[in-house]
């Protein structure tokens, strides 16, 4: 087979997470290594850096700095979330994204994200097809949310899972110290799939957990939740909740929507901005109870907390961007890097490739069958899932006691 040989071009899109850079370094470090690769560029803040041609010389960089993107947070090149429109309706950005592929010669694109970034990838993969220039298009998956369909999991949750489930210990132990009782709500994020806030069983699996998780699998029914609050109050002078931020009603109406405009606004893909759930809860419970009520919004840090990094899956995120490299340049395209687990009792994750088609749009949601309890509770088959994906610890470097992240100089490319 004849090697494609041009530039390449990797982008980051959707929410960071703590180990998104890790695969930007697999695939920086892996293209950088490939003779058919002519030149290695990183785009800014996404599609958006294509089509306004800001491309950064990645061979400008140096290699150690390139090195510390693997315990670095968030997106180092910038990230976006803009929806290409479909083909049929509007081909202005395609054709724009195709002047800058032909003008770069680029012939190997990269893209990093989850769900809507999957459908960027396999729009570009379309048109790139159907105008006849040669160009391979490989997604990178990347989402806390772990939503992804196809793949085993997602680079990126097993890290915010550990420090999910971490925090809830601390948190456990700080609201248990007075004599007089409390009920704590923790909002934790995931708009319709609750990965990320079914971790905190982990918490409990170690002693130290929720007394009630609610995901958005299952329907909220506001006064069943007070109801089970208030015996567990009762009975225990205290009471831990884990909740979704994107847990719904019957008629599908967001509970945080309940008490804030936050959720009447919509991005760029039409989701609804969630947050204030915890304080919406909160409110409730105190009127209902008269209980002291303390509500803890997770926000952000759940997706950039580096310093408390699963190794486990800051090596899965890296291999992810080794993979899309590595396929690419033998011949394939149109596919999203994927994970495996192997089967038996060590746990081994295998790369398998899935067509963008498949996965572009769709959501994996936590299976009913993990969930219990009539809804409050999860399963022992979650814990057996989730805790390989948390081991190793993994962290920055540091200097004068804080971490020291990759510094890029991101020089722009000009033509």
């Amino acid at each position: 087979m004849t090697q494609l040989k041009g530039a390449c071009i990797f982008g980051q899109s959707g929410g960071p997470t703590s180990v998104i850079n890790a695969s930007a370094a697999g695939v920086f470090q892996e293209a950088l290594k490939q003779d058919c690769i002519t030149a290695v560029y990183g785009a800014a803040h996404g599609i958006k850096g294509v089509l306004n041609e800001q491309l950064y010389d990645i061979s400008k960089e140096d290699p150690y700095e390139l090195e510390l993107l693997k315990t670095t947070p968030s997106s180092a090149l910038g990230s976006v979330r803009y929806k290409l429109k479909d083909l049929d309706e509007d081909d202005t950005d395609f054709k724009k994204i195709l002047e800058v592929f032909k003008k770069y010669n680029v012939r190997y694109f990269f893209y990093n994200g989850g769900n809507d970034s999957m459908d960027t990838c396999y729009k570009i993969s379309k048109y790139m097809q159907k105008v006849g220039y040669e160009c391979r298009v490989m997604g990178v998956p990347k989402t806390i949310d772990n939503d992804l369909w196809g793949t085993d999991h997602c680079p990126g949750y097993g890290s915010a899972a550990k420090y999910i489930a971490t925090s809830i210990m601390e948190i456990y132990h700080d609201a248990k110290v007075y004599d007089r009782g409390m009920v704590t709500i923790l909002e934790i994020m995931g708009r319709n799939a609750g990965w990320l806030t079914a971790a905190s069983v982990l918490a409990a699996y170690k002693g130290y957990g929720p007394d009630l998780i609610y995901l958005p699998e299952v329907p909220f029914d506001i006064d069943k939740f007070i109801e089970e609050v208030t015996k567990i109050y009762k009975k225990n002078n205290n009471c831990i909740v884990a909740v979704s931020e994107g847990i719904k009603d019957k008629d599908g109406k967001y509970i945080s929507e309940y008490g804030s405009d936050l959720a009447k606004s919509k991005d760029a893909f039409g989701h609804a901005q969630l947050g204030g759930l915890a304080a919406t809860l909160a409110n409730f419970v105190k009127q209902k109870t008269g209980a002291k009520v303390r509500g803890i919004e997770f926000s952000l840090l759940q997706r950039c907390a580096a310093h408390l990094g699963s190794l486990t899956d800051v090596n899965e995120a890296y291999m992810a961007g080794q993979a899309a490299v590595q396929n690419a340049v033998q011949g394939i395209t149109d596919k999203m890097v994927a994970f495996e687990r192997a089967e038996g009792p060590e746990y081994k994750c295998n790369i398998k490739l899935i067509d963008l088609a498949e996965v572009a749009n769709k959501e994996k949601k936590v299976p009913l069958e993990w969930i219990t309890n009539d809804g409050t509770w999860i399963s022992e088959k979650f814990i057996d899932y989730a805790m390989p994906l948390i081991q190793g610890e993994s962290r920055p470097p540091m200097v004068e006691g804080l971490p020291r992240f990759a510094k890029l100089k991101k020089v722009l490319v000009s033509k």
